[in-house]
């Protein structure tokens, strides 16, 4: 069973992590998965670059480190950098150690103070660990555009069903998201009816507790 929201505890297990902007204003923020990558990211880029809205790219480590040079578009284009760990682990089936570790690693690459779990799956001692020099970020919508079993139609009726003000929404930037073909569309109905793309401005302005 797929869930397009975070589970309601997530706010009471992960206190500070960011899940939706705090706002009663029709604000969005797109947020990017699992880059950068050759054929994905440059697609990516122009269509948010024609639209001049700016998002954040949380990206893998190894692929940051084999791209340097799509890392820089991405920050060139203004848009703001996150870690989601070196090699994707999964923080409920990796012991702490090692997962901070791949955290560690991944940060010169790509960001030492924003994070979002791969798959969405931490532990409370890797929370407690990485929030003490990350601002951690969730999703308030995930389409799953990543899954096979989900057409590009069916990832573009969740998102419009479900974005409210403040969403946080997760897409990907890999090759076989849907996102790549939705995307534009989705961009059109939600500034249509009066939505504004942004970056959170507790994440911009990167606040450590």
């Amino acid at each position: 069973m797929r869930f397009f929201r975070p589970c309601f505890t997530g706010g009471w297990l992960y206190p500070g992590a960011i899940f939706r902007m705090k706002t009663e204003e029709k604000l969005l923020c797109l947020t990017f998965d699992d880059g950068p990558d050759t054929a994905s990211t440059p697609q990516l880029l122009d269509i948010l670059g024609k639209r001049s809205i700016k998002g954040i790219f949380f990206c893998n480590g190894r692929a940051a480190e084999k791209y340097p040079e799509l890392m820089n578009q991405i920050i060139a284009s203004g848009h703001l950098i996150g870690n989601h760990g070196y090699a994707h682990p999964d923080g409920w089936r990796t012991a702490s150690e090692k997962y901070v570790a791949d955290v560690s690693k991944a940060s010169p690459m790509t960001s030492a103070t924003l994070f979002r779990p791969p798959y969405g799956r931490l532990g409370l001692k890797q929370y407690r660990i990485i929030k003490q020099n990350y601002k951690i970020v969730f999703w308030d919508i995930m389409p799953y555009d990543f899954d096979w079993n989900f057409s590009s139609e069916k990832s573009f009726s969740i998102l419009k069903k479900l974005i409210r003000p403040g969403s946080i929404i997760a897409l990907h930037d890999k090759p076989a998201s849907s996102a790549l073909k939705f995307l534009p569309a989705f961009i059109e109905f939600a500034v249509e009816n009066g939505y504004r793309f942004v970056l959170p401005e507790a994440v911009e302005k990167v606040k450590i507790h």
